[in-house]
Formats: structure tokens, C-alpha cells, sequence
């Protein structure tokens, strides 16, 4: 009987939030694909199902997908980890076929090939989520993967998933010599791939010394730009005049971009098309960044930057954080975000001297003003931002946006 697999959440999604109150943990980037598109890309011909949070269930049926949602057929299945970063050994190391094993890592469970028998006997345990703890007698393998723990730890892997995922896509460059784009400068142009319909003004630097770079298709780049690989820049979107976009950057589909950008994923649909420095930072979905919004990524003793999730402090090990923030939040002009701030969703930021490294979603102010921006306000305004991308937002956008409300109603207390 063939197998299938199944990509799943586990409860330690709630150490990626905000960044997973409107997606499963799987549709996070790092490099410019998905966790969930990097695990399939190594599972070929298979039928795949999706298991995520139940509200999360009618947006992701409306994201045009064919897969199944929370739905299983009685067949052996490979269950994976959606916070696994997979690289191009994990069918080696987990295999599709076998006898009944669970695999983890360090002690996390990342993987499970159950059987049929096994399959009905599986526990989804508190919260929708599976318990593979409450099934007896399967052998346990400890397996070398990583996993995303954190915001940090997509920012931290970017440099080397952006090499892997250009690698794979081994498209040729359209056109970098003649007339197709006189006066732009290619600096070790074999490491660049430009895609169909991209237009680039006079005067871009690329510089793919140090790392690829790649450019989606149908992407705009006004002159005076300067881009240093490993960068990728989606499809459909626009990189101001006077920007300079430093390695391990990624840039989803229709945004807009510009000032200064370094160590950051912006996830797609997003603009921060003016002045001011945003590192090592992941920015979601319809965020808009106000001019001259600064972020700090790095403390001035140098040391480690600890971060405030789920109300408690925790050592993100790194020197450098930036700026995590849900979908459709925006600040205002001159806004300054501290290291490692974290802003909900759906929130409005503004005020003079730094915000509060913690606010939750649904927050209005920052600084003098702190109080819960409407829900039905909310609403309104993410409807019309999104029709100006000429998506309409539907019913389950709406009921998303008032579930997350009730969901983080306590944070705001």
C-alpha cells in the first residue's frame, strides 16, 4: 500500500508566535521557500496531508492548495515535523518507507512511520495536537535535523537556505549581457539569475561575490541600487531608488522595497519602501513600514539579546535580533524598534523613543498611547490593503482576524 505524509504542527508553535497566528508553522520562509515546500521537494509522488491548528483550517483550504487538511486516509503514513528545516539527505534519514519507528532530536520528536494499526491507535492529544507519546512498543531513532525553535533561528539559517534554494531552481540568466540591461553593473555574474520580464534601471550594482542572487520574475529595480548576494527578491515586486540590500535577505512576491535591508525575510505582500535600516528581522504578510522606521539588531555591549515570548524572557544566543512582527501591522513614520522587539499582529505603531520590546496584537500606540486597536477596524482597514493588491478578502479572512482577537485577548489585560 503506498504511503503518504503528513506535514503536521506540534505545541511548541506557540515559541514562533506572532509570526504563526495566520499560517501553519510549515508556510514560514527560510531561503525563499517554505519549511513545507523544502520537505516536499525530498518526497516526491506523494500523497501529502496538512495538519494544522483547526482555525487556521478554511484559510489554508482557500490558499488554492489541493492537499487535504486534517483529513487522513487509512494508509501508512510518515508524519514530519512542519518546524524541521529539511535539507536534501532528510529522505535518507527518514525514510518514506519501513517498519513503524519515531524519530527525535534531541529528545523533540521530528518524525513518525506509523502502519495502518498504528494510525488508528494515534492520539491527538490535548489541543488537536498528536500525541505520538501515547503509542507503546515502536522503536525510537535519534536523527540529525534542524528545527526552527524560534523567529531567530529562521534569520540565523537565511544565508546558507538561500544558497541551497537558488542552487536547486538552476534557471538560466534571460539576457545580462547587450542591451537588456545596459548600465548595470554584474560583479561575478555567473552566480546571478535574473528571471523573465525583469527590468533594471542603469546604474544597479549586483554583487554576487560573496553568495547568488536571484531575481523573480516581473521585479522592478529603479536605478541607483545596490544588492549584495546571497539575496532573493520574489516575483512581482519593487526595489526603490537608493536602496542597498546587504547578504542573507530574502524578499518575498509583491512587496516594496527600500532604504537600507540586511539578515532579514520579508514574507511577501509587505512594503518597507523607504528610508531606514530594518536587520535581522522577519517581517509577515500586508505589513506596511512607515518612513524612517529604524530597527536595532544588536546591543551596544555586544552581548546576547533576550527576547520576551509567551511572557517570558528567553536567551536568543545570538548577538544580533531585529524586529519580528505579525501580519498587517504597520508603524509610523520615525519609529524606532529596539533589539529583539516582537509586535503582534494587526497592531499600529507609532510615538516618539522606543516602544515597549513586547506588544501584543491588536495594539494601538507604542509609546504614549497604549491601548487595543478595534477589531472591526482591524477588519476594515486589512480589506481595503488587500484590494489594493486586487485580493478580496473573504469570510474566513475575517473570522481568522476575529479568532486571533479572542486569542490573544488575555496578552492585553
Amino acid at each position: 500500500m503506498k504511503s503518504q505524509i503528513c506535514i503536521y504542527e506540534d505545541v511548541s508553535y506557540k515559541n514562533l508566535l506572532p509570526l504563526v497566528y495566520f499560517r501553519p508553522v510549515y508556510d514560514l520562509k527560510c531561503g525563499f521557500l517554505t519549511l513545507r515546500k523544502k520537505i516536499l521537494n525530498n518526497y516526491k509522488n506523494t500523497d501529502v496531508v496538512l495538519h494544522c491548528r483547526k482555525y487556521l483550517e478554511n484559510t489554508l483550504k482557500e490558499s488554492g492548495e489541493s492537499y487535504a487538511i486534517n483529513a487522513f486516509d487509512k494508509k501508512p503514513t510518515l508524519f514530519i515535523n512542519g518546524r524541521v528545516l529539511a535539507d536534501g539527505r532528510i529522505s535518507k534519514k527518514i525514510p518514506l518507507n519501513g517498519t513503524d519507528k519515531i524519530f527525535t532530536n534531541s529528545g523533540i520528536v521530528v518524525a513518525a512511520r506509523l502502519s495502518v494499526e498504528n494510525l488508528s491507535k494515534l492520539d491527538s492529544g490535548k489541543n488537536d495536537f498528536f500525541d505520538f507519546e501515547s503509542l507503546k512498543n515502536i522503536p525510537v531513532e535519534e536523527v540529525d535535523v534542524k528545527l526552527i525553535n524560534y523567529p531567530w533561528d529562521l534569520i540565523n539559517h537565511n544565508a546558507l537556505e538561500l544558497i541551497a534554494d537558488i542552487k536547486k531552481v538552476k534557471i538560466p540568466c534571460h539576457s545580462k549581457s547587450g542591451n537588456k540591461f545596459k548600465g548595470v553593473h554584474f560583479i561575478n555574474s555567473k552566480n546571478i539569475f535574473i528571471d523573465k520580464k525583469v527590468d533594471i534601471k542603469p546604474n544597479v550594482v549586483l554583487d554576487a561575490e560573496s553568495g547568488p542572487i536571484f531575481i523573480a520574475k516581473c521585479v522592478r529595480i529603479l536605478p541607483n541600487v545596490y544588492i549584495q548576494g546571497p539575496v532573493y527578491i520574489g516575483e512581482n515586486s519593487l526595489v526603490k531608488s537608493n536602496t542597498s540590500i546587504y547578504h542573507n535577505t530574502t524578499i518575498g512576491e509583491m512587496c516594496k522595497v527600500g532604504g537600507e535591508i540586511e539578515n532579514s525575510i520579508i514574507h511577501s505582500y509587505s512594503n518597507k519602501q523607504h528610508e531606514g535600516f530594518l536587520g535581522h528581522s522577519y517581517l509577515c504578510s500586508w505589513i506596511n513600514i512607515g518612513a524612517s522606521t529604524n530597527n536595532s539588531d544588536l546591543k551596544n555591549n555586544y552581548g546576547n539579546i533576550t527576547v520576551l515570548l509567551n511572557g517570558e524572557p528567553v536567551d536568543s544566543g545570538s548577538q544580533f535580533v531585529g524586529l519580528m512582527m505579525g501580519d498587517h501591522s504597520k508603524s509610523a513614520i520615525n519609529t524606532m524598534f529596539n533589539t529583539g522587539t516582537i509586535i503582534g499582529v494587526s497592531s499600529n505603531i507609532f510615538g516618539a523613543g522606543f516602544p515597549k520590546r513586547y506588544l501584543p496584537s491588536f495594539t494601538f500606540g507604542g509609546t504614549d498611547i497604549i491601548r487595543t486597536n478595534s477589531l472591526n477596524k482591524s477588519i476594515e482597514v486589512a480589506e481595503i490593503v488587500m484590494g489594493r493588491r486586487n485580493i478580496k478578502m473573504s469570510e474566513s479572512d475575517k473570522e481568522l482576524f476575529r479568532t486571533v482577537f479572542e486569542l490573544t485577548n488575555q496578552e492585553r489585560m
